[in-house]
């Protein structure tokens, strides 16, 4: 929206990404919170009320953001997609964990208005991607495996950064097809896996480490977020970027192509 305000929706802002994106917002001078829903009852997040999740619709209506940043659960961040789609408010989600099915009513709430859906909203894990795709490439019959961190309240394993590293490896490694998830007793390795390992402990707030081995050498290519903030940060860069699009599916590659710096 180049120039322009943002006026923005939040949902889950009860919770840990909810107020980091609050938060972030009202630290760019640009960017106002005009709806926070949250599904059970909360004080003001950084002096912005929180309504009830069940009035979005009409909030929606009432206030008419510009876009709506998610940060919740699969089933939560499907149906605010769907009533996005009905208000005409672009979505940005960085909710992970969806079931095929529950992509699928993404995808379709996408036809309507924009959605931009991404695993991780941190510029530094969207290099270090770039940089997977380009090593996995170039060292073929390499070994590879995958360790991530995460904060011991995190749902899903791996985590959705993880899943789309992957991806990646696989896109250009035709040879890997077969991701095992730890190892235990006797479990010698195959030329055809990926090795992926999910750690969750105290506060980590998230770190990703992917191995390449082999001809007598090793590279390691990691990625460490300090705090929640990196994510809120991207995903407010993403939702100024998308509200003035088409509807469709974007990714926050997306973003970062178009040469948009934060404000």
């Amino acid at each position: 929206m180049s120039g322009e305000p943002l006026s923005i929706a939040v949902t889950g802002a009860g919770g840990r990404m909810g107020r980091e994106v609050i938060s972030a917002a009202a630290d760019r001078e640009r960017v106002a919170v005009a709806v926070a829903v949250n599904r059970t009852p909360t004080d003001p997040v950084a002096g912005v009320a929180v309504e009830d999740a069940n009035r979005l619709d009409e909030l929606l209506a009432a206030a008419e953001p510009d876009a709506l940043v998610d940060f919740t659960g699969p089933d939560s961040a499907v149906t605010y997609a769907e009533t996005c789609a009905d208000a005409g408010v672009p979505v940005v989600t960085g909710t992970t964990g969806f079931a095929d099915a529950q992509l699928g009513d993404l995808r379709a709430a996408s036809e309507s208005i924009p959605v931009l859906k991404a695993s991780n909203f941190a510029r530094g894990v969207a290099a270090l991607r770039r940089a997977v795709r380009e090593a996995a490439a170039a060292l073929p019959g390499y070994d590879v495996e995958l360790t991530e961190t995460h904060h011991n309240a995190k749902r899903d394993a791996p985590s959705g950064t993880a899943k789309s590293i992957l991806d990646d490896v696989e896109s250009v490694r035709d040879d890997l097809d077969r991701r095992v998830h730890g190892r235990e007793g006797d479990a010698p390795r195959e030329e055809t896996e990926i090795g992926v390992h999910a750690r969750r402990a105290g506060d980590v707030t998230g770190e990703h480490e992917v191995l390449f081995a082999g001809n007598r050498e090793s590279i390691e290519l990691t990625h460490r977020a300090g705090d929640r903030g990196v994510f809120a940060e991207g995903a407010l860069d993403a939702a100024d970027w998308l509200a003035d699009r088409e509807p469709g599916w974007y990714g926050f590659g997306d973003v970062l192509d178009a040469g948009d710096a934060p404000e």
